[in-house]
């Protein structure tokens, strides 16, 4: 599910169950990130895939990349995989008005 800014932040703080997941390469990653995120690129692919299907699929994930295009891919696999409740950041990382952090 695509989720604005707005929402997807105000979700995520109401949320005891959520795991926020960056899609986005290491070097991305480095640049900054949304406090509290795991970090699994999607550029692995099959490696993606993997890493993924080991996460817990009763948690809530709120994904993003840099600008929302590869987090709706990484939505679109993760529910496919069998995940109930996954949130696309719209906007991604470039347009992220909350706090980040230093990895």
């Amino acid at each position: 599910m695509d989720l604005s800014q707005h929402d997807w932040l105000d979700q995520l703080s109401n949320d005891p169950n959520a795991v926020i997941l960056d899609v986005r390469t290491d070097d991305e990653w480095n640049e900054g990130i949304i406090p509290g995120a795991v970090n699994i690129d999607i550029y692995k692919g099959q490696g993606f895939i993997y890493e993924v299907d080991q996460l817990d699929k009763n948690k809530n994930y709120y994904v993003y990349c840099k600008a929302g295009g590869r987090s709706a891919q990484a939505c679109a696999i993760m529910n496919q995989l069998g995940f109930a409740n996954t949130y696309n950041l719209v906007g991604g990382f470039m347009q992220w008005q909350g706090e980040t952090a230093m990895p």
